[in-house]
């Protein structure tokens, strides 16, 4: 509890709300770009054929009657088609809204989190004058294994995307199984952004073996607030904010000791 006021005390100062501006632009002009590019292939995949055939026979007075009806559907005549009906409509509509809502959310995610990636050295610099001059900011890792670990993870994320699969039809645990592949992806990124710029790699495997569930609990509570829709535009610095001052107070304690 110390580490959150004290976190929300530093996201509060003039330089971190700064530094906060920063994953809030890009990650909206990101999406904006993304928003386009979708709605250019939605659009597109309008620009097709649909030809439909029913057949309908009916009896009137031991008569049968034969009623047929053909339509040839084109460009944007097939959401008319539609929307002209209200099932059809409803459904048409909650799929849009669904998975457009489900896509923005989970890239909101994903790309502050990248992009917190090239300011975590900063914030990091920023917390060392505050509060831990006397902690020195050794790091461990290079581009190369931050490029290879990050193209890792995201395999990982998507091959856990794909077979939670089944998961994803069972009410509750589709909630969870639609979360952990972005968790997993989160957690990873996020520890290593922080761990790799400060500690040495003996440091980071001590604090990780010691403080493991603590660490996920902080991780998973950070996770849990990105999904309010949009408040990852605004508080991504403090989930580097509030890491960062647990990484440098562990740290603090390996080197005393």
């Amino acid at each position: 509890m110390n580490i959150l006021i004290l976190s929300i005390k530093d996201f509060f100062t003039a330089k971190m709300l700064k530094y906060a501006i920063l994953p809030l632009v890009i990650t909206l002009i990101v999406m904006y770009l993304l928003f386009f590019v979708l709605a250019g292939v939605g659009i597109d995949s309008m620009h097709s054929t649909l030809d439909i055939n029913t057949v309908s026979t009916t009896m009137q007075n031991g008569v049968p009657h034969t009623q047929s009806f053909s339509a040839h559907l084109q460009d944007s005549s097939i959401v008319k088609f539609l929307m002209k009906y209200a099932l059809t409509s409803w459904l048409a509509s909650f799929l849009v809204y669904a998975v457009g809502g489900f896509f923005v959310l989970y890239a909101s995610v994903f790309i502050a989190v990248i992009v917190l990636g090239f300011m975590t050295p900063v914030i990091l610099k920023e917390l060392q004058k505050r509060h831990y001059s006397d902690v020195e900011m050794v790091g461990y890792s290079n581009p190369l294994e931050a490029l290879f670990l990050v193209l890792k993870w995201a395999f990982i994320m998507i091959l856990l995307f794909i077979l939670l699969i089944p998961f994803y039809f069972i009410p509750l645990l589709n909630i969870v199984a639609f979360n952990l592949p972005l968790y997993y992806f989160f957690h990873k990124m996020l520890v290593y952004d922080i761990s790799s710029n400060m500690t040495t790699k003996e440091e980071n495997e001590k604090i990780k073996y010691f403080n493991k569930n603590s660490l996920r609990a902080k991780t998973l509570f950070l996770y849990l607030i990105s999904l309010i829709p949009f408040t990852i535009f605004f508080t991504a610095v403090f989930y580097v904010i509030y890491l960062g001052n647990t990484y440098f107070i562990e740290v603090r304690k390996l080197r005393r000791e």
